[in-house]
């Protein structure tokens, strides 16, 4: 019983020693977001998080925070533009994503906090049957979105003025490294951009940090940027 318990508390200063397991899963309102705000989705008991873009040169140029309730919704997200030196912040008050300077309604939340419209800019969305945004549209615009089985999201497909845009992800064998991924981005069926990302996990399979490469196929000959993302994640 005695070496039992000793291996019991080594193996609970690692993953846990009882009958609780890691999802593998992505919430819809971690997807969605993540699909619409440009950022990578996390899973498990997420409390807050930072992800931070740097350049070759070793700047920070990007950095996205959230902040998120035990329930899974989005309290507070904010977007900073370390170039230019701008940003903006949303807040979430009853039905709406608040900009927390002029208190404008920046996006209206359908079910528990999920996607359903950007006001200003015109844009609806619409879930499937298990939460997740499937599409948006504007007058002149139709986006729809897919994930896999985990509800890991795997891109979009715009398409406006009779033009396609589509930007296609695949990850590897193991579910666990979802952030591992090569995307392809097409225009009218013509390759114009692929991305590669690999990444360091912590114990939730979250990336703490990614390499990412992004080749424009648009230009000749092609460029090719590299950045790192740094991940700060805490838990509940």
């Amino acid at each position: 019983m005695k070496k039992i318990i000793i291996l019991c508390a080594l193996a609970a200063s690692i993953a846990g020693c009882d009958n609780q397991t890691i999802t593998l899963s992505y919430t819809p309102e971690m997807a969605s977001f993540s699909n619409e705000f440009d950022f990578d989705p996390l899973r498990g008991p997420v409390k807050d998080f930072s992800q931070t873009l740097i350049n070759e040169k070793g700047e920070a140029i990007k950095r996205v925070v959230g902040f998120i309730s035990k329930e899974g919704c989005f309290n507070e997200l904010e977007f900073h533009d370390l170039e230019s030196n701008s940003g903006a912040t949303l807040v979430l008050d009853a039905n709406y994503y608040l900009d927390s300077q002029s208190r404008e309604k920046k996006v209206r939340l359908q079910g528990k906090c999920q996607l359903a419209e950007l006001p200003q800019a015109a844009v609806t969305y619409e879930t499937d049957d298990h939460g997740f945004v499937v599409s948006a549209r504007t007058k002149e615009t139709a986006i729809v979105y897919h994930y896999d089985a985990d509800g890991y999201p795997l891109g979009k497909t715009t398409t406006a003025d009779k033009e396609t845009l589509a930007i296609t992800a695949k990850t590897g064998s193991d579910k666990k490294k979802k952030l591992d991924y090569t995307s392809e981005s097409t225009l009218n069926g013509k390759p114009v951009g692929t991305t590669k990302q690999s990444c360091d996990y912590d114990g939730h399979f979250n990336p703490l940090e990614c390499v990412l490469s992004i080749t424009d196929e648009s230009v000749k000959p092609p460029k090719i940027q590299s950045y790192t993302i740094k991940n700060s994640i805490n838990y509940y």
